[in-house]
C-alpha cells in the first residue's frame, strides 16, 4: 500500500476496481459519442429546411390565438391570471377532417413566451439566464417524434394523440398542433407544431457535511438532441471505498424507431432491504411503448446484473447487518395492437384490444442469509410467464392546475380494461437446503379504469383491481376498488382551487405467502413510515385542498394546500397485539412551489399531525420534499404484471 497526498490509502484491489470503472466508462463514452456523431449528421441536413419564411412569421400569432381560443372558456388571459380550459384535444381539429396535411412547420418557444398569453414575453433576469444556458430542442427531434405527415389526411383524433405525445416527453413543458386553412375551397391544410421545452439542466445535493457528501447532476436534454445524461458522486467516510459513483445514458427515440435506449452503471445503489448505497450493477433497458393508440406494437427488454457489497461492514462479508445477494435479471414484453391501422379514416374513437406477453425472470445467485427459509419476494428469485388482453376506447381531454401548476395536462376519458394470466414462480432465499419448496402457481387477474369529466372540469376516475392464486383452491387472492375525484376549479379572491378526495377499500382472503396490507403508502396515510400496521382489510379515505396562488416569484407559482386521511384496518394477531385500535388518521397542510420551465420537480414543505400516539412513529413531521413528480400516466397500455395493493407503481391512479 501507499498513501496519496491527501492521505487516502489506496490498496491494490482499489485500482484494479478502479481500473475497471474506468474501462467501462470508455465504452460508454465511445457509444455516446457515435450516437451523437450520427444525430449531428442529421441535425445539419435537416434544420436547413425548418426555417420559417419571413412573409409567414407574421402569421404564427394568428394561428396560435386561433387554437387557445379553441381550448379556454375566456376570451382574455394573463400570465398573473391564467385562464383554466377543458376540453377535448380533438375539438379543434375537427372542422378540418379529412382535408389533405400538406405542409408541417416547427416553431420553438423560449422561457420568456407564454402558451396561456401568446401576446406577451416575460422578459426579466431569469428568463434571460435559462434561454442563454439551455440548448433547444433540434427541429428534427421534434420532427421525428412526429406520426403525422405530410400527404396524409387529416384525422382529429390522430393529430390530437400526436399532440399528447409530443407534451409527454420527458423535455417539453407543452405542445400545440395547430392548422392554416389555405384557401376555403381548397381540400388541404397547412400545420404548425409549436413547442416549449423545459430547461432540462437539474442536479441535486444532499447530505452535505464534512464526512459525507452526495452529487447529482443530469441533462434530460442533452445538447438538445433527446437524449439523457446522468452523472452521481458520493463521498462517505463510513463507506469502504470512501468514494464511488454512477453514470446513466438514455436515448429517447432512437433512429427514429420511437424506442428508447437506456444504459445505468451504479456502484453506491441502495441496497434493497437496508437503503445503503452498497448496491453495484450494471442495467440495459430498451422500451418501445405504445406512443398512440394507433402503433401496431410495444416491446420492452430490461437486463440487469445486480449485487450488494459489505461498504459500510469493514468489507466483512459474514456480518450480520449486511444483507449479501446477487441476482441477474431478464424482462421481455411485446404487444399487438390488433387492427391497429383501422379507425384511420374513421372520426369516432376507437375500440382497441392488445394481446401482450411478458416474460421475466429474476434469478437470484445469492440471497440473503437473513432471509433464508422465508419467502420475500423482493429478495427471492422469481419467475414468470404473463399473458394479458387489454380492452380500451380511450381519449384525452385538456385541462390545467390538476397536478401541474398552469402547463396543460392530458387527462384520460373513456374506459381501460386488462385481464392478465399465466404462471408465477417464487423460490426461498434457503432453497432446497432449508426444506422449503419452490412455490409455482398459475395466477388470474384484472385491472379496470373508467374516466369521466364533465363539462365544467369535474374529474372522476373508478378503479378496481384484483387477483389472486390456484393451489389446491384459491390462495392471496387480492382486491381493491375505489374511487378518486377532482373538484372544478374554482376561482376565490384571485387563488384557483381544486378539492381531492379519494376512497378506496382493499381486501385480503385466504394469505399464504402474500405481504399483508400496510397503511404507510399511496392507500393509507401520507407521510406515514411505521411498517408494523398490517391487516386484511383496509378502508381509507383522503382530502385534499390545494389552492394555486396568482402571480410568480422569479417564475416560481405557490400553492398551499390542506390534507387530512383516515384509514381503518382490521388488524392481523400480530399486529392487534401492539395496537388494539383499528381507526388512525392524520391532518396537516403545507406549500408547494414549482417553476414550471424546469424539468426539476415540485417542491413542497408539509406539516403532518397524527392524534394518536404510535410506537417509533411521531405525532409531529415537518419536512421539506424536493423533486416531486406530479404527472400523470397517460400510456395506453401497462406492462402484464401481478396488482400492487400496497402501492400504485405504475402511477395509474389519481
Amino acid at each position: 500500500m501507499y498513501h496519496c497526498k491527501n492521505g487516502i490509502r489506496w490498496s491494490l484491489v482499489q485500482n484494479i476496481y478502479l481500473l475497471s470503472v474506468v474501462r467501462l466508462l470508455i465504452k460508454i463514452f465511445i457509444l455516446f459519442i457515435i450516437i451523437n456523431l450520427v444525430a449531428f449528421t442529421r441535425c445539419n441536413a435537416q434544420d436547413k429546411n425548418d426555417s420559417i419564411p419571413k412573409n409567414k412569421k407574421h402569421t404564427i400569432g394568428k394561428w396560435f390565438q386561433q387554437g387557445i381560443k379553441s381550448i379556454t372558456r375566456h376570451s382574455h388571459d394573463t400570465t398573473d391570471f391564467r385562464a383554466a380550459y377543458n376540453t377535448r384535444v380533438a375539438t379543434y381539429y375537427q372542422p378540418y377532417a379529412g382535408k389533405i396535411i400538406r405542409h408541417i412547420e416547427y416553431r420553438q418557444y423560449g422561457f420568456e413566451r407564454s402558451f396561456s398569453d401568446t401576446m406577451s414575453r416575460m422578459k426579466y433576469f431569469g428568463t434571460n439566464i435559462l434561454n442563454h444556458l439551455h440548448t433547444r430542442s433540434k427541429s428534427w427531434v421534434i420532427r421525428n417524434n412526429m406520426f403525422v405527415k405530410e400527404g396524409m389526411p387529416l384525422n382529429p383524433n390522430i393529430v390530437a394523440d400526436n399532440e399528447r405525445y409530443l407534451r409527454s416527453l420527458n423535455f417539453i413543458r407543452d405542445a400545440r398542433i395547430l392548422v392554416q386553412t389555405i384557401d376555403p375551397g381548397s381540400d388541404s391544410v397547412d400545420i404548425m407544431v409549436v413547442t416549449k421545452d423545459l430547461f432540462s439542466l437539474t442536479g441535486e445535493i444532499h447530505d452535505l457535511s464534512t464526512d459525507k457528501q452526495y452529487l447529482n447532476i443530469r441533462d434530460v436534454n442533452f445538447l438538445g438532441l433527446g437524449q439523457n445524461v446522468s452523472g452521481s458522486f458520493l463521498h462517505d467516510n463510513g463507506r469502504s471505498p470512501a468514494y464511488g459513483g454512477e453514470v446513466d445514458y438514455t436515448k429517447y427515440n432512437l433512429f427514429n424507431s420511437f424506442t428508447n435506449l437506456e444504459f445505468r452503471y451504479t456502484n453506491i445503489g441502495k441496497n434493497i432491504y437496508t437503503l445503503k448505497h452498497e448496491e453495484h450493477g450494471a442495467y440495459l433497458n430498451f422500451d418501445r411503448p405504445l406512443y398512440s393508440q394507433y402503433a401496431r406494437y410495444y416491446w420492452d427488454l430490461h437486463l440487469s446484473d445486480v449485487w450488494s457489497e459489505p461498504n459500510y461492514e469493514g468489507r466483512n462479508v459474514d456480518s450480520i447487518n449486511f444483507y449479501h445477494y446477487r441476482y441477474k435479471m431478464f424482462d421481455a414484453t411485446v404487444g399487438i395492437n390488433l387492427g391497429a391501422d383501422k379507425g384511420r379514416r374513421n372520426l369516432k374513437i376507437p375500440f382497441r384490444s392488445v394481446i401482450s406477453l411478458r416474460y421475466y425472470n429474476y434469478d437470484f445467485l445469492k440471497s440473503p442469509v437473513q432471509f433464508y427459509d422465508r419467502f420475500v419476494e423482493n429478495l427471492n428469485a422469481r419467475e414468470a410467464l404473463l399473458v394479458q388482453y387489454t380492452m380500451f376506447k380511450q381519449n384525452f381531454f385538456k385541462t390545467n392546475y390538476v397536478l401541474g401548476f398552469g402547463a396543460t395536462e392530458d387527462i384520460p376519458y373513456g374506459f381501460n380494461l386488462s385481464v392478465t394470466g399465466g404462471w408465477y414462480k417464487i423460490s426461498p432465499a434457503g432453497g432446497w437446503s432449508v426444506g422449503m419448496k419452490n412455490l409455482s402457481r398459475p395466477f388470474i387477474g384484472f385491472d379496470g379504469n373508467e374516466y369521466l369529466h364533465t363539462n365544467k372540469g369535474d374529474i372522476i376516475q373508478f378503479f378496481s383491481r384484483a387477483g389472486g392464486f390456484f393451489n389446491k383452491g384459491l390462495q392471496d387472492a387480492t382486491a381493491l376498488t375505489g374511487i378518486s375525484a377532482y373538484s372544478r376549479l374554482w376561482l376565490w379572491k384571485g387563488f384557483k382551487v381544486r378539492q381531492f378526495m379519494r376512497l378506496s377499500y382493499t381486501g385480503q382472503f385466504n394469505r399464504y405467502i402474500a405481504e399483508p396490507l400496510r397503511i404507510n403508502n399511496d392507500f393509507g396515510l401520507e407521510g406515514f413510515k411505521n411498517d408494523s400496521i398490517q391487516g386484511t382489510r383496509r378502508l381509507t379515505l383522503r382530502s385534499q385542498t390545494v389552492m394555486y396562488m396568482p402571480g410568480k416569484l422569479l417564475g416560481f407559482a405557490f400553492a398551499p394546500f390542506l390534507t387530512g386521511d383516515i384509514s381503518y384496518i382490521k388488524q392481523t394477531k400480530i399486529s392487534s397485539a401492539f395496537y388494539n385500535s383499528s381507526v388512525y388518521y392524520s391532518i396537516g397542510g403545507g406549500i408547494r412551489l414549482r417553476n414550471e420551465n424546469l424539468v426539476f420537480g415540485t417542491i413542497e414543505l408539509k406539516g403532518l399531525y397524527f392524534p394518536r400516539s404510535i410506537a417509533g412513529e411521531n405525532r409531529f413531521k415537518i419536512g421539506i420534499t424536493t423533486d416531486i413528480r406530479f404527472r400523470y400516466n397517460s400510456s395506453y397500455v401497462s406492462l402484464p404484471s401481478l396488482p400492487e395493493y400496497n402501492s400504485d407503481v405504475n402511477n395509474d391512479i389519481f
